[in-house]
């Protein structure tokens, strides 16, 4: 709640000082997230190479199914939307396989 009484400009200015910190710190996770995916897909393909070399399916069900399921309970933990965390999920996982069939159509 806003106090009416101070000055209107310190109250500003306070808000929008708050306004770029709160910025500068979702500008800094945002970054720390992109580095992190980079090396989540860079271990993946790491991943899709070794099961091209052996056969193996592109896809592992029963391990999304194991992640799935460890993700949710880490985002019910973080006090984050399981919901939100299943979809982000499913979208990554997406991306790891269709790298994993080019790997294996390279072959």
């Amino acid at each position: 709640m806003t106090d009416h009484s101070a000055e209107p400009g310190i109250a500003d200015a306070e808000a929008l000082e708050t306004l770029r910190r709160l910025r500068g710190s979702i500008d800094n996770v945002d970054a720390a997230l992109v580095y992190l995916l980079a090396e989540r897909f860079r271990a993946t393909k790491q991943v899709g190479k070794l099961k091209a070399e052996h056969g193996m399916p592109a896809s592992d069900p029963a391990r999304e199914e194991q992640q799935l399921a460890r993700l949710r309970t880490l985002a019910i933990d973080a006090e984050l939307d399981p919901e939100f965390a299943q979809k982000w999920f499913s979208f990554v996982v997406a991306e790891v396989i269709r790298h994993h069939v080019e790997a294996a159509e390279e072959r």
